[in-house]
């Protein structure tokens, strides 16, 4: 019989996050909400003023902050409450009512921006001057003078975000359509059995040591979306022409400028990715060669490049041993890094188990007054370990930034954000690869770290090629036809899987499920993340001290620079191909290593 899913009641609350420490009781986070939604009306009274004098700015800037934060711990409580139990129905409603004021706020303060773009940067430095203090906003304000050539006056501004609901149909179409309305075959199981087949369980199929499950699958996948390609086709070229219009509107060069420029990234950054990484494609071809050689195949096809290439480890860690192995793994960040890591386990920042209703996945979350809180689903594998280790790279990083930044200057940009995550994983892997003689938990280590780069350097950048080129084939003025897209896709496989690997024909309609095509050049940040991650682990492992403590104090600055300039602190300068050649090295180096150990 199988083992029955505990509610929430039954976990060992000792395996719990401490919610207390945010609001002692929904009472109380009630009387915040109250004062703080009584209070988001003062707000208006800026209007048409905040240019006044330095003093008005700063009080506006001054009750600004104050409200956000409030605002800021309301939403922590009311989601990190929901997601622990999505079942009950008081969560939801705390959840609902935080995200309405919230878009509350933000519609009270839509002049702000334009209102303060009316004039130029130099009338804030002349205030600087006048008033000292004022110069606390100065990241936040160079943030919004930046903007200047490329925000609308107030009345269009209003105009886009009327439009905002329309303008993102395409993504919620693309969800509707293969979340709720998709419906794929059955699947025939290893057992003969006859399985219901899900977006969800693909992932569990693709893997099937029998090759049939998994040609099987593949075809069920992708010939669904075969199906729908006409409609996924015109939802996808829709949304490409939406952003290449509003970089237009917004006065950018191109949709990639624009989506860039949050960050204050240069294209080169993106293109030198996508360069560097198709220049080093040799070596991504010498590990489907090795896995075609050990899974003894004649012919390799795609459904076979995701079954592992090890026996299945059915080691088991219990949450004590995984706590353990991370922070002796990541002890060689010094006392001071291990210090805060003892803090997450012994203030309860964990919510450690599964249970009814609880969110499934893993975050970091949390904001400037609160400690970091972590949601797990720890059930004892060796990803489990990993995702515990990654998370409280999450954490760490949080917890530096506000430890050492103002409010307004604490919130690190997306570009970075998975840089001190993976770093801890990549030094966890070092520390067990080291710490145990067991061959086939090396070899899953292995192969699980040759996954992590595989999926990540090459095939994010793969879909990062990918989003750039249809961009440009509509900003020339073309047409993203279904044949269009496809064709493109179909070229980009083969080019990346290389001659080792039969490219069926079907791969032509995954672009058409791929989410993240929907994010607006996302994808490109995990490859460029990663790539930051093992230049900085391979520092760190060469036994640099004073590189570890320069390490340490990047995680300390928060949003106070630009990402590229941070990541420069730490000697990465995301334009070279250096950075993203090392992490190619460190996936050559460990495609070796598992060779060897294979073969032993």
């Amino acid at each position: 019989m199988a083992q029955k899913q505990k509610t929430r009641s039954e976990i060992d609350k000792n395996y719990q996050w401490d919610l207390s420490t945010i609001y002692g009781s929904i009472d109380e986070w009630n009387k915040e909400y109250i004062s703080t939604k009584d209070k988001l009306p003062s707000l208006t009274k800026y209007k048409g003023s905040l240019l006044k004098d330095a003093n008005t700015l700063l009080e506006f800037l001054n009750l600004d902050t104050e409200i956000n934060r409030k605002l800021d711990k309301l939403f922590s409580y009311a989601h990190l409450l929901n997601d622990e139990d999505t079942t009950n129905t008081k969560n939801q409603e705390l959840f609902g009512k935080i995200v309405n004021l919230n878009n509350e706020y933000s519609k009270i303060t839509t002049f702000v921006k334009p209102e303060l773009l009316k004039s130029n940067y130099e009338q804030i430095k002349a205030f600087y001057k006048d008033l000292p203090e004022l110069k606390e906003y100065e990241v936040l304000l160079e943030e919004i003078y930046r903007y200047k050539e490329h925000t609308l006056d107030e009345r269009e501004e209003r105009i886009v975000a009327e439009l905002n609901k329309s303008l993102s149909s395409p993504s919620e179409i693309f969800e509707k359509l293969t979340d709720a309305d998709m419906k794929f075959p059955d699947i025939v199981d290893e057992k003969g059995n006859s399985v219901e087949f899900t977006e969800s369980n693909y992932s569990i199929f693709i893997r099937s040591k029998d090759r049939r499950v998994r040609k099987d699958a593949f075809n069920i996948l992708h010939n669904t979306y075969g199906k729908y390609k006409n409609t996924l086709s015109e939802t996808y070229a829709s949304l490409v022409e939406v952003e290449v219009a509003l970089s237009k509107i917004y006065n950018f060069e191109s949709a990639i400028k624009m989506s860039l420029f949050d960050d204050n990234i240069d294209v080169s950054v993106y293109d030198n990715l996508v360069k560097t990484v198709n220049e080093n494609l040799k070596e991504l071809y010498k590990y489907y060669d090795l896995r075609k050689k050990i899974l003894n195949l004649d012919e390799q096809h795609l459904y076979d490049t995701y079954v592992s290439l090890v026996e299945d480890d059915n080691k088991n860690y219990t949450f004590s041993e995984a706590k353990d192995l991370v922070l002796k793994a990541l002890s060689v960040l010094g006392d001071d890094y291990v210090e805060i890591l003892n803090k997450a386990f012994d203030e309860k920042w964990i919510d450690v188990f599964n249970n009814v209703g609880k969110r499934s996945g893993a975050y970091s979350s949390g904001c400037y007054d609160t400690n970091p809180f972590i949601l797990l689903n720890f059930e004892g594998k060796l990803d489990d370990v990993s995702t515990l280790s990654h998370e409280l790279g999450h954490s760490v990083h949080s917890y530096l930034s506000r430890e050492f930044n103002s409010y307004q200057n604490a919130s690190y940009k997306i570009f970075v954000a998975e840089v001190a995550s993976t770093v801890n994983e990549l030094l966890l892997n070092n520390y067990m690869l080291k710490n145990t003689s067991d061959k086939n938990e090396k070899l899953s280590i292995l192969n699980k770290q040759l996954e992590l780069f595989k999926s990540t350097i090459f095939r994010q950048t793969m879909f990062a090629e990918f989003e750039r080129d249809m961009h440009a084939i509509v900003e020339q003025n073309g047409v993203l036809t279904n044949e269009v897209l496809c064709d493109a896709y179909y070229k980009l496989v083969k080019k990346y899987f290389g001659d080792s690997v039969y490219i069926d024909e079907t791969i032509k309609y995954e672009w058409s499920r791929i989410p993240h095509f929907y994010y607006n050049f996302y994808v490109y940040k995990y490859a460029t993340g990663l790539s930051a991650a093992a230049f900085i682990a391979s520092q760190i492992l060469s036994g640099n001290k004073e590189y570890i403590e320069k390490y340490k104090n990047f995680l300390k600055l928060g949003g106070s620079m630009y990402p590229i300039d941070e990541l420069k602190q730490i000697d990465i300068d995301m334009t070279k191909k250096e950075v993203v050649e090392s992490a190619i090295e460190m996936f050559k180096n460990t495609l070796e290593e598992f060779e060897k150990l294979i073969d032993s």
